[in-house]
């Protein structure tokens, strides 16, 4: 199963996500995100098997684990997050995802990027190869046809999206389908 870990944002602001979302529609090559599944990633974990007898590979008890013993470590009480302003990665010249920023709450969600991925990485996973950036994924760009409106968007937007409390941390199933991923949530880890 393809797994991610995430601090998911609640339902009541999915109608924000979609606003912040619609300048965006209209231009060639995006992929805008499901606003009811919005969420900051804070580790891609890829295919992971319920069982595996390859000591080497971790399974789904291994991976479940790893991330509870990293919000353990982490240490962090629930805290408020607040959602807002506009950007991409891997930059404004080449546009693969547009993203909301973190505009509070960065400081909690990069301690708890940091212990679950030291505990990850323990288990069997690989390192990240970036720096962690608190965000929310909004959409990504296929190609480069419409690039010139998505500028403009980062350019000339800047959304505010609302702000929540984050009080748990969640392994997350994610399920490819005809009408892009489907969630659901394999383990929630109370903070």
């Amino acid at each position: 199963m393809r797994l991610f870990v995430s601090v998911d944002l609640p339902e009541d602001l999915a109608d924000a996500v979609a606003e912040a979302q619609d300048p965006l529609r209209p231009a060639d090559g995006i992929r805008t995100t499901d606003p009811e599944q919005a969420h900051v990633t804070l580790k891609f974990l890829g295919d992971v098997p319920a069982t595996s007898d390859d000591p080497e590979e971790p399974d789904l008890e291994t991976t479940t684990a790893a991330v509870e013993s990293g919000v353990a470590d982490a240490d962090v009480a629930p805290f408020d997050v607040a959602v807002g302003g506009i950007g991409a990665f891997p930059s404004h010249d080449y546009i693969s995802v547009v993203w909301l920023g973190v505009e509070a709450g960065a400081e909690e969600l990069t301690a708890l990027q940091a212990a679950i991925e030291d505990r990850t990485v323990a288990a069997g996973f690989d390192p990240e190869d970036h720096e962690f950036t608190p965000h929310v994924t909004i959409a990504r760009m296929d190609h480069a046809g419409g690039k010139e409106r998505v500028q403009r968007v980062l350019e000339e937007r800047e959304p505010s999206v609302g702000s929540f409390r984050a009080t748990q941390v969640r392994l997350t199933k994610s399920e490819l389908g005809p009408d892009g991923p489907a969630y659901s949530t394999v383990e929630a880890f109370e903070l």
